[in-house]
């Protein structure tokens, strides 16, 4: 079975000077191989297929069998590494908790423990009879989030 840390390194060496960065290498046991992309700015199928051709060259086909798919993390997946949260500082996201709740939020920020988010809440307000929506900014660790993808907003 090909290694996904060997091909990572590969394609990381391949995108160095590039704006293209690695999200994801998940290899099957049938050596069927999915390589993820991301780039600050976008992801066009001729740099897909010249990635896919330096990682070909970097294996025997005749030592291992394998299918190599090179592709765009793409809009409106979940996000994967810090440098996709950078990359979306300032946009509306969509989180969902581990506990099940599901937020619309401006990412404020992220590093390497966590994200920081600004999202509307429904509090009860002193001196006010029903719940007010208020504007909350909250941490979150990446253990407390199961996923987070841009959330794509249609106005």
């Amino acid at each position: 079975m090909i290694d996904c840390n060997k091909i990572k390194e590969i394609a990381q060496a391949q995108l160095a000077d590039t704006d293209l960065f690695v999200v994801s290498c998940t290899c099957s046991p049938a050596n069927e191989i999915e390589l993820l992309v991301d780039s600050d700015t976008s992801v066009s199928i001729d740099a897909c297929a010249a990635l896919s051709r330096a990682v070909e060259t970097a294996f025997d086909r005749e030592a291992e069998d394998f299918s190599l798919t090179v592709a765009s993390a793409g809009i409106g997946s979940e996000l994967r590494c810090l440098r996709q949260y950078r990359k979306l500082t300032g946009r509306p996201v969509e989180v969902l908790l581990t506990g099940g709740t599901r937020l619309l939020a401006t990412l404020l920020g992220a590093d390497a423990e966590g994200i920081d988010l600004s999202y509307p809440e429904k509090q009860a307000v002193e001196g006010k009879k029903r719940r007010q929506t208020v504007e909350v900014t909250r941490r979150f660790t990446y253990d407390e989030i199961k996923w987070t993808r841009e959330h794509l907003d249609y106005k």
